[in-house]
C-alpha cells in the first residue's frame, strides 16, 4: 500500500475535494470500520466541514489504462487543504483509521482537487 505524501501544496485557498479512487481488498472493512472510524478522528479533531459529496460504483473505463480497474469513486470535501493534512498526519488518524483504509483497500488513488469557477 502506498502510503498518503504532501506534496507542496496551495493552501489557504478555500475547500478541497479529494478524489478517491479504490480498487477493494475488503469493502466490509472500508465502509463498515474505515468510514466509522474516519469520521470519528475528525470529530476528535474538531474539524467542520468534512463531507462525503460523492459515492459512485465504476462501471467501465473508457479511457484508461488496461492495468486501472477501480471499484468506486468517492468525493470528500474539506474545508482546506491544511484541515486535510491536519487529519492524515495526525496520530489520531494513524492510530485509529490508518490501518483499516489499509485493511480495507488494495489500491487506492487519492488526487486533491479544488473547484474552478468559470
Amino acid at each position: 500500500m502506498v502510503e498518503i505524501k504532501f506534496p507542496d501544496i496551495k493552501q489557504g485557498q478555500g475547500p478541497v475535494v479529494m478524489l478517491n479512487l479504490i480498487k477493494f481488498k475488503d469493502k466490509k472493512v472500508y465502509f463498515d470500520e474505515y468510514i466509522p472510524a474516519f469520521e470519528q478522528v475528525v470529530k476528535q479533531l474538531a474539524i467542520e466541514g468534512v463531507k462525503v459529496r460523492f459515492v459512485s460504483e465504476v462501471v467501465a473505463n473508457i479511457v484508461a489504462d488496461e492495468n486501472e480497474q477501480w471499484d468506486e469513486v468517492v468525493l470528500v470535501e474539506y474545508p482546506s487543504a491544511e484541515a486535510f493534512i491536519t487529519i492524515a498526519q495526525s496520530e489520531i488518524y494513524q492510530t485509529i483509521a490508518n490501518r483499516l483504509r489499509i485493511a480495507g483497500t488494495a489500491e487506492l488513488k487519492l488526487i486533491m482537487t479544488r473547484q474552478i469557477d468559470f
